[in-house]
């Protein structure tokens, strides 16, 4: 019997019952795909970290190295289960030729290493530690993907010749938000190239447990080691790795559960405007003695109906597009080991959406209890329908015409209804919107500024040299020379100790000078003016466990100088952990400048960024475009995938 009568009602409300089809489809669609990415994403990083033996905290250093206190210190941390010094080469872009092809505009800082024999492996893309014969150069899987190196091509650096063997993925250094890029060659050729660049350290632990962390950070940095570069963390090694696929999945599940509700708006509109068709007949049904269970049995059935074929369609659906979100996952971190858990959840994703179509359909055929048989056999109509129209009539309206009037009662008669459909519209619309607007957003220039960096044309890096402030100095007074630099900011980077509420030490970051002329966007506050203020990245800001306007301390020559936090702001540089202030210092070693600069005519910036990387080869220098298309380029990306699927699934 509910076969016959789901057949006949279909077929009488061919393009009512597609369209609800559709949107329940699209929505389930969506829902599974988000769980099959989240499932394969967390499951293939997992992987990937588990096979490199990814270190649980790696602090870069350039300069001199104390190895043997370092190993001492090893040996004494109750947490430390390995420890392991390796030494990363780094090497002018310039000077990595791919046939025709270098690497001179990159704005990475791309270095050599050899095989590590503890941990932290360099994998190849089959997920297998990679064994490198001399002559062989293994390339970061970025350069693969961007085309500018290809299996076989003959490779030269600083004028030493090498084939590439093939492609490497790096846990530590996989993703564009990664600064630096790690070449794999053999002992021998590293020897052989060791005197034509700079040697960097990685210093790398591994812990026992990690979530002691925390403790062994703070011991770390209270002991004084070297500091001279970034400190990252297995967690951030994650985040970093997970971001750009992450805020895929993120905007994606977004649209899914707006789909979602939009599926429901739809059943609910034509499910309301069935019932008032058919609310003589429920009258009988309910005069002749059908029980209400009964009676929304057969309603239910319909669309129990339309929630299976469209839940089916759509998890038939998220498999064809399956492989086209999942390419970038694999490509970076290797298949996943949770992928045959992947369809069990993307079943429970469907369910989800089945059980709710059901339990919410449930909910609106409640209203047959409030429905009265005389009432509905007499009138065939609902009498609290009409009260809102009822205030208004023909006769005293004078403002509108016939039509109009008419459809305004209409409404009035059935607000229900007709808010409803307001409400797809409008999720509808923001479906369409808001992901486009997050793909614009981050594509922006000015987004720049959210990720701790100011918006300029140029951005000059000088590290891992010698002499650096004379160095800087000489790119100063070009730039003070050149009329076609504006205006031009001058940032230095020291390390600090900063005082936290245990009274341990954590070792800080702080970038000094002006940072008005290029600012950045504060989540919180505002940046540093005087200079007893300080603005912290908000990653340290929730590991010191301070907010705007409190008090921190730093140890400055001895003694402690009390700066009040000005302003929080995100962060993605130099392992998130950063902080900027004002005021001036000649005790603490410079760890690196950074040079911005703005041009008067910005058609001059193709020539000025050669000109200076040509005149100042010790320097990085980038146009802020290339920066972000390079750092931020497959984030974007990622993002821009799940703003088209969800156009598509409107």
């Amino acid at each position: 019997m509910y076969w016959r009568i789901i057949r006949n009602d279909i077929l009488k409300s061919k393009a009512i019952t597609l369209t609800t089809t559709m949107f329940v489809a699209a929505a389930a669609m969506l829902v599974s795909l988000a769980a099959i990415l989240v499932v394969n994403l967390s499951g293939a990083l997992d992987t990937l970290m588990t096979q490199a033996k990814t270190p649980h905290f790696m602090q870069m250093h350039s300069g001199e190295l104390d190895t043997g206190r370092l190993k001492a210190f090893a040996e004494q941390n109750h947490n430390v289960d390995e420890f392991q010094v390796l030494e990363f080469l780094n090497m002018d872009g310039s000077q990595i030729r791919f046939g025709n092809r270098s690497l001179a505009k990159s704005v990475q800082d791309n270095g050599f290493s050899i095989q590590s024999e503890k941990f932290d492996y360099l994998l190849d893309l089959d997920g297998n530690v990679i064994h490198v014969s001399e002559g062989q150069l293994y390339v970061p899987i970025s350069y693969m993907k961007d085309n500018t190196a290809k299996v076989g091509d003959k490779a030269v650096i600083s004028g030493k010749a090498f084939t590439v063997a093939g492609f490497l993925r790096d846990s530590q250094m996989n993703s564009a938000l990664a600064s630096s890029k790690r070449f794999l060659i053999s002992k021998s050729d590293f020897e052989d190239l060791k005197n034509l660049g700079s040697i960097e350290y990685l210093i790398e632990f591994r812990l026992k447990d990690l979530s002691k962390l925390g403790e062994f950070e703070t011991a770390y940095a209270s002991a004084g080691f070297e500091a001279n570069g970034p400190t990252i963390t297995y967690p951030l090694f994650k985040t970093m790795n997970a971001l750009s696929d992450g805020m895929m999945i993120g905007v994606i599940l977004l649209v899914s559960l707006l789909v979602v509700a939009i599926a429901l708006m739809c059943i609910r509109f034509t499910l309301l405007a069935k019932i008032d068709d058919d609310y003589r007949e429920i009258g009988v049904m309910k005069a002749i003695g059908l029980r209400i269970s009964d009676i929304k049995k057969i309603y239910l059935a319909k669309y129990a109906a339309i929630a299976a074929a469209g839940c089916i369609l759509g998890f038939a659906l998220s498999f064809m597009f399956k492989g086209l979100l999942l390419g970038n996952i694999r490509l970076y971190m290797g298949e996943s080991e949770n992928a045959s858990f992947a369809l069990l959840f993307g079943i429970i994703g469907i369910l989800l959406v089945f059980l709710a179509i059901i339990a919410y359909v449930n909910g609106v055929l409640r209203r047959f209890r409030n429905i009265s048989a005389a009432e509905a056999i007499r009138f065939g109509i609902s009498q609290e329908k009409t009260v809102g129209a009822k205030r208004i009539n023909l006769s005293g309206n004078k403002l509108l015409n016939t039509n109009v009037f008419l459809g305004v009662k209409d409404v009035l008669a059935r607000k229900r209804l007709y808010a409803t459909m307001l409400a797809v519209l409008v999720i509808s619309a923001f479906i369409m919107i808001v992901p486009q607007n997050l793909h614009n957003t981050i594509s922006s220039e000015n987004f720049i500024k959210y990720m701790g960096i100011g918006n300029s044309d140029i951005r000059i890096d000088i590290q891992q040299t010698d002499h650096i402030s004379e160095k800087a100095a000489e790119i100063i007074k070009a730039m003070n020379s050149d009329s076609a630099i504006s205006k031009h900011a001058v940032l230095t980077t020291k390390t600090f100790q900063a005082k936290t509420e245990d009274g341990s030490e954590e070792r800080l970051k702080i970038e000094l000078g002006d940072h008005s002329i290029f600012p950045v966007e504060y989540a919180e506050g505002r940046a540093p003016a005087a200079e007893n203020e300080i603005a912290l990245s908000a990653m340290n800001a929730d590991e010191l466990g301070k907010k705007v306007g409190e008090i921190i301390t730093l140890v400055m020559e001895g003694k402690e100088k009390k700066l009040t936090v000005s302003g929080i702001y995100s962060d993605i540089t130099n392992g998130g952990k950063t902080a900027k202030a004002v005021f001036t210092d000649h005790s603490a070693n410079i760890m690196w400048y950074v040079i911005c600069a703005e041009l008067s005519d910005r058609s001059l910036l193709d020539s000025k960024v050669s000109e200076y990387a040509d005149r100042f080869d010790y320097a990085k220098v980038s146009d802020i475009d290339e920066y972000m298309a390079q750092t931020y380029g497959s984030t974007i990306s990622s993002v821009g995938k799940a703003s088209k699927s969800a156009i598509a699934s409107r």
